[in-house]
């Protein structure tokens, strides 16, 4: 750790904007040197790195060999501009810091400079606030404990002030002065609290970041590339609602504390003003769980440039999978088909209707005869002409004709005994 940042890391308990300070310059050398020990110069990633490009060229190779690919614009230029990506984010430093720290760390806290009209870093600013609202609350405790302190000093006349010592002493933890500092407490952990571990988290994922580059090279891998791009943005999106909440969360606390300040002079705190003061720093507490969760939403959304495709799209991939013929191919064969379908059809109606004719002279004749039939031909399609009009020539039944009625068909042989 270098000298800058141990003199930070000491005066980190100053306050809220010290802390801040420390673990941005800890997580910044933290960073560093670990990209240094994986892909810096002689680092252990090197190695690993360059097998992976390997085997990268190689896969592409073999699917030119096998036709799966073809040199071209459209498959060239995707593969190089990733190769690109990963080779300058996995071996530069100078770049990883200036693009991707600074867009995670520096971007959203520029976003909310420009909302909040502040010259610097908001997120400082909001520490100092932080700051100045916890001092006043110490200075609200410690007038109260003076004033305490010296009217039981004063003569007890008649016990009256050692009665009153302890009956003021007698409300347990739901006096106005527990009341305030519960509130402090939950302040405290609903904005230095988030705003530390989103820092701390960031810090992390930034370090072992360049693993996850790597990653994007293969389509197994890609998905935790996007899954970390995910969480950069995720930690990096939530201080910035941090520090928009909660300065409108000071802009109500003001005027509470500015009263709880004028009662504590008077020699005991205000309990409407504790309350008030615990109500809006439950609120605060209860409005950053809320971002959190919409953060979560909002990335959870995210497509991430196309790395890892949504649920919806691998649920309609296997409908979208068969290749559409077109209507010229397929009517030929519809047409032959039904062709078939009608001529099969017709033969059995021309057949039914011998069999029953043939059925009706026996039973009429009374003996006993058998019909065989050995060929049965004809039945064919009638195509619709233009002349024809009514209902009977529209409908199926019209399409088709018997054998006797088919010119060129020879009638149905049979044997008669």
């Amino acid at each position: 750790m270098s000298a800058a940042c141990q003199q930070l890391t000491e005066m980190a308990s100053g306050g809220v904007a010290p802390a801040l300070r420390a673990v941005d310059c800890v997580a910044n050398e933290m960073a560093a040197s670990a990209f240094g020990r994986m892909f810096g110069a002689g680092g252990a990633m090197g190695p690993v790195l360059t097998i992976l490009l390997t085997l990268y060229i190689a896969f592409f190779a073999f699917s030119l060999l096998t036709g799966r690919s073809s040199l071209g614009i459209s498959a060239l230029s995707p593969r190089m501009l990733r190769l690109g990506v990963v080779l300058t984010f996995a071996t530069s430093w100078i770049a990883y810091q200036g693009v991707v720290w600074n867009l995670a760390i520096g971007g959203p806290d520029w976003i909310a400079g420009l909302l909040m009209g502040a010259k610097g870093s908001a997120t400082q600013l909001f520490g100092d606030r932080i700051d100045i609202v916890f001092q006043a609350i110490n200075d609200i405790s410690e007038a109260t404990s003076k004033a305490g302190g010296a009217e039981a000093a004063q003569p007890a006349a008649g016990g009256a002030a050692v009665a009153a010592v302890a009956a003021k002493g007698a409300g347990g933890l739901f006096t106005p002065e527990s009341v305030m500092w519960m509130g402090a407490l939950l302040l405290l952990l609903g904005t230095v609290g988030v705003l530390l571990t989103a820092r701390i988290a960031l810090a992390v994922l930034l370090a072992i970041g360049p693993i996850f580059v790597v990653m994007a090279l293969f389509g197994g891998t890609r998905g935790l590339t996007a899954g970390w791009l995910r969480g950069v943005v995720l930690t990096a999106v939530t201080p910035l609602f941090v520090v928009l909440g909660g300065g409108i969360t000071l802009e109500l606390l003001v005027p509470i504390i500015s009263g709880l300040v004028r009662s504590a002079n008077g020699g005991e705190i205000d309990g409407r003003g504790a309350m008030a003061f615990f109500l809006v720093a439950s609120v605060h507490v209860a409005l950053m769980m809320m971002v959190v969760k919409v953060a979560a939403t909002m990335v959870s959304g995210w497509q991430v440039f196309g790395l890892a495709g949504s649920d919806k799209d691998k649920g309609s991939a296997p409908a979208q999978a068969g290749v559409p013929v077109p209507a010229s191919v397929q009517a030929p064969a519809v047409s032959a088909f039904q062709s078939r379908t009608s001529t099969v059809s017709a033969a059995a109606a021309a057949a039914t209707g011998a069999v029953n004719v043939v059925g009706s002279e026996a039973a009429l004749r009374g003996a006993d005869r058998r019909t065989v039939i050995t060929q049965v031909t004809g039945g064919g399609i009638e195509p619709l002409r233009q002349g024809d009009s009514g209902p009977r020539a529209r409908g199926i039944g019209s399409r088709f004709r018997s054998a006797s009625n088919d010119p060129g068909k020879l009638p149905a042989k049979e044997t008669i005994r």
